[in-house]
């Protein structure tokens, strides 16, 4: 893990060096061990290291070859490089470093950018320089777990880990009206957009091509679908989920400092704990806990620990503590109103005064069904098949101006069996409240999101599962849950690892048709399998757990005083983004009712986001690239 920047055609070398530089001290907390700056004519690389293989200085960024002919900036962790580096040495490639960094710059000159990405297994977000031919390659791993964000002018390109490491760099513009309505929306930002004007994040399984001023941007990398021909058996998808999953987690322990895992109550880190004692690797786990709390989840932690005989160490966050939205507003460079994240970022607080990879059990739900919407979908898409096509188009036309009311889930439901993915994403409960509420100033006044203008489609609902997966790992996944993991890991110099991102296991479970990953309407079956005879029937039936933090709650009880202070003089309200009269109103019903709208800690987490930006500010106008953002 760390954190990478650069600057590509600008003329002036020494603004250039400059802008960089501002770069590469906002990632600091990303790669707090060393840093690195490389220049080319009309090129500036810049790179903040965590050593993670090989701590020696021969793993130092920016990398280059012994010619200078190639220079690399390298965020992640390739698992299989040993592998690689094997066939490489073979071929006479002379390897001057342990680390797998010097990995991509020999396999990119044996294999070139496509074909050195294909063999790529980990997570990964990289910009290579190749000088010979003066081109600048941006690549981002398959799912997206390692961000990547850049800015392109008058044919130079900037690029950086963190949107705000780029506009620390004098390369942003104002805040984007569309990407703050997202936000309000969703609780981040999409991948589709940035919170800036001028940034554009660098898509999962993209390669973006920068050569004489063009770029060019290209999928290398999309889920494969179930085949047409015979599928496993039930007992064969746990057998070979089972093999996979234990590859995976073995791959992740590899590292040249210690390790730690997460341990949630639930079904999703329980497997990696056991993982990790069937390889008999010795590590600590850590679990983050809310004492007095309902949702508390360290007795079932705890058993899960006891069962499995690994040390464990418990974190609290208690009701009383102050909210954190502070902390929060650092960590993540975009506002970012994931409630969860409060409690990751406790936890990777503690984990990294005694290791430096943290081994978690992201990815589990969304890639082998966990979550009840999948199995609500794939209802909905059953419906969908065995109803004439006309229904969808009665129920459409009944369905208008109709009020859900006390049945709001089986009008729901109706909804998507006859709307499918476009009927999903009205349901969502996200801008339409903001409008009802009164809470929207005139700057935000008619917004709306592009997701809301997707058309029901009769068409969609018979495949509303595949369609919401697909968009789910272009949006949700990749942008709340995944952005989640890295920033709070980062944010203490940490390595975030999920073997369920593990390339080999997501490529088998797509293939497996729901029909087995939700096998008798069971969510999660083929983990809920292996889990019980593994572990035990108590994890394997228990419900769904992860590390939830009641933020609805605590928000209208111990937080009620700093969220009022904060919001007392909003910039919000200032700036025309939200109406005070609305604002007063929402709060003072949540302190009535004893619990606040999600939308409410959206608005106080941004708030809290735009004045920490103010400690953020870019580079000095004096020195601001001033150039037109296209």
């Amino acid at each position: 893990m760390c954190g990478i920047a650069g600057v590509v055609g600008f003329e002036n070398p020494t603004l250039a060096l400059e802008r960089v530089q501002h770069m590469t001290h906002a990632l600091a907390r990303r790669g707090p061990d060393s840093e690195g700056i490389e220049c080319w004519p009309g090129v500036v690389l810049g790179h903040r290291r965590l050593a993670i293989f090989d701590l020696s200085d021969a793993g130092r960024q920016p990398m280059m070859s012994p010619d200078r002919s190639l220079g690399l900036v390298f965020n992640g962790a390739i698992y299989n490089f040993r592998a690689l580096r094997t066939e490489l040495a073979a071929d006479g490639a002379q390897f001057r470093s342990r680390t797998d960094t010097e990995v991509l710059l020999h396999g990119y000159r044996r294999w070139g950018i496509k074909g050195l990405v294909a063999r790529l297994r980990g997570m990964f977000a990289f910009g290579l320089w190749d000088n010979t031919n003066r081109t600048l390659y941006l690549v981002r791993d398959r799912l997206g777990i390692k961000p990547l964000v850049y800015a392109a002018r008058n044919g130079s390109v900037a690029f950086a880990s963190t949107v705000r490491a780029l506009r620390a760099g004098g390369w942003s513009g104002d805040l984007d009206e569309a990407a703050l309505a997202e936000y309000l929306e969703f609780g981040f930002v999409t991948d589709r957009r940035a919170i800036y004007q001028g940034l554009v994040k660098v898509p999962a399984a993209s390669i973006v091509r920068w050569q004489d001023g063009v770029l060019q941007t290209e999928e290398y990398w999309t889920p494969p679908t179930a085949p047409a021909g015979r599928t496993p058996t039930f007992e064969e998808a746990v057998a070979e989920t089972e093999r996979l999953f234990l590859a995976a987690v073995q791959r992740r322990l590899d590292a040249d400092v210690p390790v730690g895992a997460l341990l949630s109550g639930g079904l999703d880190s329980g497997l990696v704990c056991w993982a990790v004692t069937k390889l008999g690797a010795d590590l600590t786990a850590f679990t983050v806990g809310t004492p007095g709390d309902p949702e508390d989840e360290t007795t079932d932690a705890c058993a899960t620990a006891a069962e499995l005989g690994i040390r464990h160490r418990l974190v609290g966050l208690p009701a009383a503590d102050r909210p954190g939205v502070e902390e929060l507003a650092s960590a993540y460079a975009e506002p970012f109103a994931c409630g969860s994240a409060l409690g990751m970022l406790r936890v990777c607080k503690e984990v990294a005064t005694s290791a430096k990879v943290l081994l978690t059990g992201d990815g589990g739900d969304d890639l082998f069904l966990g979550y009840p919407r999948h199995r609500h979908l794939w209802l909905a898409q059953i419906l969908a098949r065995m109803t004439p096509h006309v229904a969808s188009g009665w129920w459409r036309s009944a369905r208008r101006g109709f009020e859900p009311g006390p049945f709001r889930r089986a009008v729901h439901f109706l909804d998507y069996a006859a709307g499918g993915l476009g009927a999903f994403i009205d349901a969502h409960d996200g801008l339409p409240t903001y409008h009802r509420q009164g809470l929207l100033g005139e700057r935000l006044a008619g917004v709306t999101v592009e997701q809301r203008r997707m058309p029901w489609s009769g068409d969609s609902a018979r495949r509303v599962l595949a369609d919401y997966l697909e968009y789910d790992r272009r949006t949700q996944f990749v942008a709340e849950y995944l952005t989640k993991v890295d920033g709070a890991a980062m944010h203490y110099g940490l390595e975030a690892r999920s073997p369920f991102l593990d390339q080999d296991l997501w490529e088998f479970a797509c293939t497996l048709p729901p029909a087995i990953r939700l096998r008798r309407g069971g969510l999660k079956a083929v983990l809920r399998e292996l889990a019980r005879r593994r572990i035990g029937d108590r994890i394997a039936r228990g419900r769904k757990r992860g590390f939830s933090i009641p933020v609805e709650r605590w928000l209208a009880g111990r937080w009620l005083p700093h969220m009022e202070a904060t919001l007392r003089s909003s910039r919000l309200v200032g700036d025309g983004w939200i109406r005070s009269e609305g604002l007063r109103a929402e709060i003072t019903a949540s302190a009535r009712r004893g619990w606040a709208r999600h939308q409410l800690w959206y608005l106080y987490v941004l708030e809290s986001w735009m004045r920490a930006e103010q400690t953020h500010q870019p580079a000095s106008r004096a020195s601001r690239i001033h150039q037109p953002i296209h």
